[in-house]
């Protein structure tokens, strides 16, 4: 009998260390050094799957992704089947990233959040908030270690069903029109957006500027065949104003799955998009080096001399 407790006992006492190192080992990916990826190696010039079981988490879609100034806050998307969309973010405090959670921008008043870019400044955050059809751009500000409450945007920007909204180093906003299937952007005037313009480019949504806006990024259909899957494609702005024809990013980047809703890092190193590769056609978070879109902005300009 003495022997069957003693067994019992180190067996228990076994599971116990057992499940307390998984613990640890589950908590380790949040008690990383100050690093600021989550302890990820940096991709080189083949995408890789960004931050699984933390960022990309199987049995959901992620999406939008967007890092602070100091790349020590994250934001991105987060979809389950038959919910709303959510943004959720993380922030790197003590050398230690937080458990992702939920932003809850708007407190409620809107059912679904998604697509939150930190405007270049730090100090804002652009995102689409929505019920049914009711999809408009609305924005936070910073507060010292916390955002204002949510407003809608005051401009021509939301006459329209919008998402997907980013800011230019100078402060005007890129958009995507979903109505009108294109995208436009808003100069900034004074912390207002009065105007509304179309970028002018061919084809292509959820388009992301870059701080200079010598190029943006965009998802579309190969080669605009709406029978194939979305790629991510870049165009180039030229001398003129003009912008070139969609480039597609390359085997780099895109494959047979879907990529969209691509975007940049502040410091313009690497290219983060969303590949639907997942069981159930669900996508995950990747990134690859930015250095793909400067090759190619080298072989248009050698092409085009």
């Amino acid at each position: 009998m003495k022997t069957t407790k003693l067994l019992i006992l180190t067996i228990v006492i076994s599971l116990k260390t057992v499940f307390a190192q998984e613990i640890i080992e589950s908590d380790s990916r949040f008690s990383i050094m100050n690093d600021k990826y989550f302890g990820q190696n940096p991709p080189g010039m083949v995408a890789e799957i960004f931050a699984p079981g933390i960022v990309s988490v199987n049995g959901r879609y992620e999406y939008g992704v967007s890092f602070s100034p100091d790349l020590e806050e994250i934001y991105f998307s987060v979809e389950r089947k038959g919910e709303s969309s959510s943004v959720y973010f993380s922030k790197l405090i003590d050398k230690k990233w937080t458990n992702p959670k939920k932003a809850n921008f708007t407190k409620g008043k809107k059912n679904a959040e998604m697509e939150a870019f930190m405007n270049p400044s730090g100090k804002k955050i652009y995102f689409t908030a929505y019920d049914s059809m009711d999809v408009k751009i609305w924005c936070v500000t910073r507060s010292e270690n916390s955002w204002s409450n949510a407003i809608k945007l005051d401009s021509p920007i939301n006459n329209d069903i919008v998402f997907y909204s980013n800011e230019a180093k100078n402060g005007d906003l890129f958009y995507s029109n979903v109505s009108k299937r294109k995208i436009y952007y808003a100069p900034n005037v004074n912390g207002k957006f009065p105007e509304i313009l179309e970028v002018g480019i061919e084809y292509g949504m959820h388009g992301f500027i870059s701080p200079f806006q010598d190029f943006i990024l965009i998802d579309a259909p190969k080669e605009n065949d709406k029978t194939k899957d979305k790629d991510i494609h870049v165009c180039f702005k030229k001398k003129d104003g003009a912008w070139t024809k969609p480039i597609n990013l390359g085997s780099a980047v895109n494959s047979n799955f879907d990529e969209t809703c691509p975007s940049l890092t502040p410091d313009g190193k690497y290219l983060f998009f969303s590949r639907y590769n997942e069981e159930g056609e669900l996508s995950n978070i990747y990134w690859v080096s930015a250095e793909v879109i400067r090759r190619l902005r080298s072989d248009d300009l050698k092409n085009n001399n």
